[in-house]
């Protein structure tokens, strides 16, 4: 099967139908399985080894926060990154979930379209984190108080590269750190995987997670 493989995770059948009926209608993606409960779908990815998986948080027998955490820790899965979906916009188990390994996140009353580009972007490895979605949501997990100084990964930093992981904490796009720095995409993006390398992230999203997490970022009240 050639395109992007999606798992569809939530215990609602209705939804999942109806996320199936969008998601098969585009030509480079397609639902290759459906899992009730987080149980199945730690099962079902390891069947079915999708791209990416939408993954719902609040379910029986096994809540989407552990089997986000099962998921990306299996060494089978290593190609399929985790996309949350919620129904709330302060959901305390989404940035648990993003610690576990999740790739980003969504609310599910998201437009058909914007659900599409999230899959996509996923799959790609970029960042699904519209600024308004980023400062609304993600911001409100950081739960934890923030360390008075950065952690030692992030003093052996660069110091543009300080400014570049405090802009994806902030939820700017790879052509808006550009403008802001005034570089080039493509500095912009070596930035990046310097930034990944030095901090061990595996994507956008856990870049995000060390900005809060050293301070760069802070929670809006």
């Amino acid at each position: 099967m050639t395109g992007i493989r999606v798992l569809l995770v939530d215990d609602q059948p209705l939804l999942r139908h109806s996320l199936a009926m969008i998601i098969n209608h585009e030509p480079d993606l397609a639902v290759v399985g459906e899992a009730g409960d987080g149980a199945d779908a730690v099962m079902t990815a390891r069947a079915t080894r999708p791209d990416v998986i939408l993954m719902d948080v609040r379910m029986p027998r096994l809540d989407g926060l552990e089997a986000t955490r099962r998921i990306c820790a299996d060494p089978t899965l290593t190609g399929a990154r985790v996309l949350v979906l919620s129904m709330f916009e302060l959901d305390e188990y989404v940035y648990e979930a993003l610690h576990a390994g999740a790739s980003g996140f969504l609310l599910k009353d998201a437009r058909p379209e914007e659900l599409l580009e999230a899959i996509r972007r996923t799959h790609r490895g970029e960042s699904l984190f519209a600024p308004s979605i980023l400062t609304r949501l993600v911001a409100h997990y950081v739960a934890a108080p923030r360390p008075d100084r950065p952690t030692p990964a992030v003093r052996r930093l660069t110091g543009r590269e300080v400014e570049v992981l405090t802009l994806i904490g902030g939820g700017l796009s790879n052509d808006e750190i550009a403008t802001a720095l005034m570089i080039s995409i493509k500095t912009v993006k070596s930035h990046i995987t310097h930034l990944m390398a030095k901090l061990a992230a595996r994507d956008r999203a856990q870049l995000v997670i060390a900005a809060f997490d050293a301070g760069l970022v802070r929670p809006r009240p």
